[in-house]
């Protein structure tokens, strides 16, 4: 394929239409987790500028860069990656909105995920077939917006710490005087990650990601 007169190979566009979704997707859910909280009265985020759309002050090395490249080069069938966390007060939050506050920012980057994916679905099924580079960049852009965003909005439902989908949950029995499951989730906490990781690498990864082809087959 050619672009303004360079040749570029099918997989180079790929990546790179795989990069620049990946980098929307992540950094966007980490900084919507900000703007919620900051419109709930916590500055946290806006005072160390967490909230700029810059991908350098977000960028995790690990969850950014080194798991999707590793993923995709042992050719995982799914990538998924993460920001760093945009810092919050949610202690703030939960004086000025109560415990709703607290579940609306826990849940604000998985609803920026599947808004995107929705919209961009709406695009890709408007998309002719491809016909040379440009055509095929964008085709495989939006593609990947639509892929990644699903997977990450999915994947951050899981109610297994650290994600936003346990967050929802404690503040959630919090709200609702279920402190026992609110202290449940904290003692998990520090074992979130290789729980995630245990089902990620065995076969639950695939019971656990299923429901995801069944919403890219209703969105695509």
């Amino acid at each position: 394929m050619e672009i303004m007169g360079i040749v570029i190979t099918e997989e180079i566009i790929k990546i790179t239409g795989i990069i620049i979704a990946l980098l929307v997707a992540i950094i966007g859910h980490e900084i919507m987790h900000g703007l919620v909280a900051h419109k709930f009265g916590d500055n946290t985020a806006k005072d160390l500028g967490r909230l700029s759309p810059n991908p350098i002050v977000h960028i995790d090395p690990v969850g950014s860069i080194l798991l999707p490249a590793i993923l995709f080069f042992a050719g995982s069938s799914f990538l998924f990656g993460w920001a760093k966390p945009v810092p919050i007060n949610m202690r703030t939050v939960i004086i000025n909105r109560g415990t709703n506050g607290a579940i609306m920012v826990a849940l604000a980057g998985i609803a920026y995920n599947f808004s995107l994916a929705i919209i961009f679905a709406i695009i890709y099924n408007m998309l002719d077939k491809p016909i040379d580079a440009i055509d095929f960049f964008i085709h495989n852009l939006v593609f990947q917006l639509v892929l990644l965003n699903t997977i990450l909005g999915f994947f951050n439902l899981w109610p297994i710490p650290p994600l936003d989908g346990s967050q929802a949950l404690k503040y959630f029995a919090i709200g609702n005087g279920w402190n026992g499951t609110a202290k449940w989730l904290d003692k998990v906490y520090p074992y979130g990650m290789f729980i995630l990781i245990a089902i990620i690498a065995t076969p639950l990864g695939n019971i656990f990601f299923a429901p995801i082809k069944w919403l890219l087959q209703i969105l695509l």
